[in-house]
């Protein structure tokens, strides 16, 4: 399968914030063997693990682990390329957020985002995937942080979430997020998330314009076209990433989720050169990786959120994935983020 990839307009909104943060990204540039010429550059990439390796840097550079929230204090339409105009020009933030899914891939490939209405409010949800790299806090938090300053920026309104959601330990100083989101936290989920009123999301903008969203969905949609060299699979990861705590999904209820026969839904992974379950088997490394970073998650668990029945399957996967125990794997990554010692 083919390497995951963000766009250089994301890439240049995260060197923006890393740059606020004094960190010197010409040089951490030089030192990944990356262009940075090329943030100039519309329909320039790069690898989601280069983002990620940019990430960690910075954070050992700068020593702040915080460092992603910087993207509330740099915002920019521009950063989301025409995905950015598109929301801009939604009737109402619901409709934006909508956009913001469907188009998503064109901002990052390594980010899958959902948004639905339910009991409490409207609920945006994100799980961010590395390649070979396991995904970094930051960029998570970089990216619910810009979502919610484009919202406030876009109604001209403090929006306060009911509360967000974050995977991780909480930091000892919370100022730096409070500061951002204005809302109860929720640390050590097991995903990134945020909920809103329905008022707030339902509020006409002030730069809604039904001709410019037209205009801008063509454009989204042939920039799409023309780079949906993995689409299904990334849809398919999408649901899965939604069903897996209720089982393992059956090949035919994915197909249902995207209105597709199995036999579509086979043939159009074959012609992206993978499979259901290589995309299956993938989506769960992933997210077993994240989940083995939230030390208040037990291995049963993990286990039952990647929707094996059995925990014994889980552990011979995850040997076959890692080469390891989840264990002994959790004991090496949970050691590698410990503060270190002055």
């Amino acid at each position: 399968m083919s390497e995951r990839t963000t766009s250089s307009s994301w890439a240049s909104g995260i060197v923006a914030a890393l740059e606020l943060g004094g960190v010197d990204c010409h040089s951490l540039f030089q030192q990944l063997g990356l262009n940075y010429a090329a943030l100039s550059d519309p329909d320039a990439r790069f690898t989601q693990d280069a983002m990620t390796r940019l990430w960690q840097l910075a954070v050992d550079v700068s020593g702040n682990p915080a460092i992603g929230l910087n993207m509330a204090k740099v915002l920019r339409p521009a950063s989301l390329s025409v995905v950015g105009y598109a929301v801009m020009s939604s009737r109402n933030l619901a409709e934006g957020f909508a956009r913001l899914v469907r188009y998503q891939r064109i901002i990052g490939e390594g980010a899958d985002v959902s948004f639905q209405a339910t009991r409490e409010g409207y609920e945006v949800q994100m799980s961010i995937h590395g390649d070979r790299l396991p995904a970094v806090r930051q960029s998570a938090e970089a990216s619910l942080a810009h979502s919610l300053a484009f919202s406030r920026w876009l109604t001209g309104k403090t929006l306060k979430p009911r509360w967000v959601c974050l995977m991780g330990e909480a930091p000892k100083d919370l100022s730096a997020y409070q500061e951002v989101f204005q809302c109860p936290l929720k640390f050590n989920s097991t995903q990134y998330a945020m909920l809103f009123e329905r008022a707030d999301l339902d509020a006409p903008l002030p730069s809604a314009n039904e001709a410019l969203a037209q205009i801008h969905d063509r454009f989204a949609g042939d920039y799409l076209a023309r780079f949906s060299g993995s689409r299904v699979t990334h849809l398919v990861r999408q649901v899965l990433c939604r069903l897996l705590p209720q089982g393992e999904p059956k090949r035919e209820a994915v197909a249902q989720a995207l209105l597709l026969s199995e036999r579509t839904l086979q043939r159009r992974l074959q012609d992206e050169q993978t499979s259901y379950q290589q995309v299956l088997d993938d989506t769960r490394r992933e997210l077993a990786e994240q989940y083995l970073q939230q030390a208040n998650l037990t291995l049963l668990e993990i286990s039952y959120l990647l929707g094996f029945s059995d925990p014994s399957n889980f552990f011979r996967a995850f040997r076959r994935w890692f080469d390891s125990t989840p264990g002994e794997y959790r004991v090496r990554v949970l050691a590698s983020v410990a503060p270190k010692g002055r």
